[in-house]
């Protein structure tokens, strides 16, 4: 298959310049090679212990992948357009990156439909003074070009050439998979976060938080769209601010699973993003985000959701240890939410199998233990696939399976 590598640091909209190198609209799309544009990652890129804020890697794995797919859909003769992205299928936090490192962002186009693109997208640190590289970040992302003459007007993805039959065969099982998923989280665009009046601490009410934002120019593309890794960065920063109200420690994102973006967010909306716990595990909890825009400057159009995604934190001692997570409270008084078909959103990864801690590919983190309390313990046991051991959790999901 056609490979279109890229590394990206800069992380502006458009790739930075070499010396020497021939211009972008004049290359071929499958000369493209690499650009070498290293970032450090800055204080403001981190959290109060030194990590860097799981919403800042997702909005550079977004721009990546928004520069490589919309170089491939602008490749062959035709209307321009921009690349929009539709769902982020799942990201894993491997290892925690720090103030200092320099961030590696890779993305590869793995699969094309008619009028979609596949993008695999890797994510490695690099610690400067000791030369050690790792794997920090491994995310799969699907894109839609959109005119650039009619931003409602999706146009054909050009077709990648496969090298084996069976690349593209996976690739439409994807497809399908992640198209049949889109459509069953449509159900839940109705369901809204209440404010509670005097929770009671370690209940859903206590941790659940909402930020309320002004779309601007800086949030969006040259169409007056905001930006999917800006709303990825926002949905990761209230999802951190619930974890953190609810374990009162240093907390870190472990991983994130399917985001999906319903609509477009256009210039001048204001945009509500809403976190709540969903369950906790003895070393885990799980938070699910809800974006709802409201276009306050078009009074013909209504408030409606946007995005929406379920994000797992664990909690961190100073020294970087893991830490108990206090058990969420249920209260009878109230209803608690139950996400349906947990089992199916929690085993809809692409590779389930078992990676023995310390091998490539197995996450730094510490691993979720037993599900002990949260929505209701049924619930959260429910989230397993049958035949997987107590505080086991898939590989896609970002941790592999392992026993807390």
């Amino acid at each position: 298959m056609e490979a279109f590598p890229l590394l990206l640091c800069a992380f502006s909209p458009w790739p930075c310049s070499i010396a020497g190198a021939e211009p972008v609209s004049s290359l071929e799309a499958s000369s493209f090679s690499s650009l070498l544009c290293p970032r450090i990652m800055r204080p403001d890129d981190a959290n109060v212990a030194g990590n860097v804020h799981g919403g800042t890697v997702l909005k550079m794995i977004e721009e990546a992948g928004a520069i490589i797919s919309t170089r491939h859909c602008n490749s062959q003769n035709g209307e321009r357009c921009v690349a929009a992205l539709a769902r982020v299928e799942r990201t894993d936090f491997l290892s925690p990156m720090c103030i200092g490192e320099v961030a590696h962002v890779s993305g590869e186009i793995t699969y094309t439909s008619k009028h979609s693109v596949e993008v695999q997208v890797n994510v490695m640190s690099e610690n400067i003074l000791t030369g050690i590289k790792k794997l920090t970040n491994k995310a799969t992302l699907w894109y839609v070009p959109l005119s650039l003459k009619n931003v409602d007007k999706v146009l054909e993805v050009p077709p990648v050439v496969y090298s084996r039959q069976e690349q593209e065969e996976e690739g439409r099982k994807r497809y399908e998979a992640q198209k049949l998923e889109r459509m069953e989280t449509k159900w839940r665009n109705g369901d809204i976060i209440q404010p509670v009046m005097n929770p009671e601490p370690n209940t859903v009410s206590y941790s659940q938080s909402s930020l309320i934002h002004l779309v601007g120019p800086s949030d969006c593309t040259l169409h007056g769209f905001v930006h999917g890794g800006v709303t990825m960065k926002l949905m990761d920063e209230v999802a951190g601010i619930v974890a953190a109200r609810h374990c009162k420690t240093n907390i870190v994102t472990a991983s994130v699973d399917a985001i999906n973006f319903h609509d477009k967010i256009r210039k001048g909306c204001v945009i509500t993003i809403s976190g709540r716990m969903t369950f906790t595990s003895n070393k885990s909890m799980e938070i699910e985000v809800l974006v709802d825009a409201d276009p306050v400057v078009d009074n013909s159009q209504k408030r409606y959701r946007a995005a929406s995604a379920f994000f797992t934190y664990v909690s961190l001692s100073q020294e970087g240890k893991p830490l108990p997570v206090p058990q969420l409270v249920v209260s009878v008084r109230l209803r608690h939410p139950c996400p349906q078909d947990s089992r199916q959103r929690r085993c809809s990864c692409q590779s389930l199998c078992l990676v023995p801690r310390g091998q490539s590919g197995a996450p730094a983190w510490p691993l979720p233990g037993p599900v002990t309390s949260g929505c209701c313990a049924d619930q959260a046991r429910a989230r397993r696939p049958e035949g997987r051991p107590e505080g086991s959790m898939p590989v896609g999901c970002g941790w592999g399976w392992q026993t807390g």
